[in-house]
Formats: structure tokens, sequence, C-alpha cells
């Protein structure tokens, strides 16, 4: 105690310190990217339409569906943490909302025929690691691509996710502290 049963002068500084220290977010801390920051940032998932006949502006379409992209946006809000990720986060958000998008994408149609055609388009493709034309024989090798971060699971399934990855370690290397 301090002379006159005073508290520490310095105590909530303290505190304010070991919480930042301790890599915590704040209660119902989140991310404020949105779809328009993931077009600019990620055009590639647009498509470009050309102006008609009797001329006007150039119109832009998402290639993922709007109720889809806003739940990864949402998810990507929730996951990517400001506080955590500092002049990394926007890029870092993107590329959750990316790698995501990315995956449906990969998955989507149209619509299909049968369950074996919708179950097929979900399929994990690999890197071909030899071939053989008799009675057809191919196999598949993923090693050299996930190498580091084999625990990092479907995350290794883009670019964008591999590349997240990548920063998420970097962000995660920071000390901590935590009583």
């Amino acid at each position: 105690m301090w002379p006159g049963n005073d508290v520490n002068p310095m105590a909530s500084r303290f505190m304010a310190a070991r919480a930042a220290a301790a890599n915590v977010p704040t209660p119902g801390e989140q991310g404020s990217y949105s779809p328009d920051m993931f077009y600019m940032d990620f055009p590639q998932f647009t498509k470009r339409i050309p102006p008609g006949e009797e001329g006007g502006a150039e119109s832009v379409e998402s290639l993922v569906p709007e109720g889809i992209l806003n739940m990864f946006v949402d998810q990507a809000n929730d996951s990517v943490l400001p506080s955590r990720w500092g002049s990394m986060w926007r890029y870092a958000a993107g590329l959750y909302t990316a790698h995501f998008a990315a995956l449906y994408l990969k998955t989507w149609a149209p619509g299909s025929d049968n369950s074996g055609q919708a179950a097929g388009s979900a399929a994990q493709p690999g890197a071909v690691k030899s071939a053989t034309m008799g009675d057809t024989s191919i196999s598949y090798d993923n090693s050299a691509i996930t190498a580091g971060t084999e625990k990092w699971g479907a995350w290794n399934a883009t670019q964008y996710g591999s590349q997240l990855v990548t920063m998420a370690r970097l962000v995660g290397m920071g000390g901590m502290y935590a009583i």
C-alpha cells in the first residue's frame, strides 16, 4: 500500500500496458473492412462489363454473390482484429475474404445434374507428382506448397490463404505477457 492507503498512481497505466502486452483484444473489438474495400483491393473478384451500344459507363459486377461475400467480410472483421495486425490489417482482412471467396468460387456451379456431380466439384486437387499413360495413373504431391505451414490446414488451399498464414506467423511472433 502507498502512504495514506492510496492506490499506486501508476496502477492504471500498468494494467493498460499489461493488457496490450497480453495481446488480448478488447471485448467487442471488430474490424471495419467492407465489400467496397474488398473490390478495390481484389478486383479479380469482379467482372467488368463494357458500356452498351448507347454508351454510358462501364459497370462492374461481383463474381461472388452479395450475401456470401458479406458473410466472408463479417468473418474477417470478427477474426482479423486491427489491434493485433496494425498497419497490415486491411490487407490481412482482404486476404481472409479472398481466401474464402476463392474456395467458394472453386466449387460454384449454376446447378448440378446429380449428387456425384455436386460432390465432384469439391475434389481437392494437388500438384502432379507423376503421371503414366498406359492404364492411366496420376499421383499428387503438395508437400512443397505446405512445407512450413502444415498445421494451417485449408489455408494452404489458396495463394490468399498462404499469404495470410505467412503474415500471421509474423504477427504472432511478438512477445506476450499474461497473468
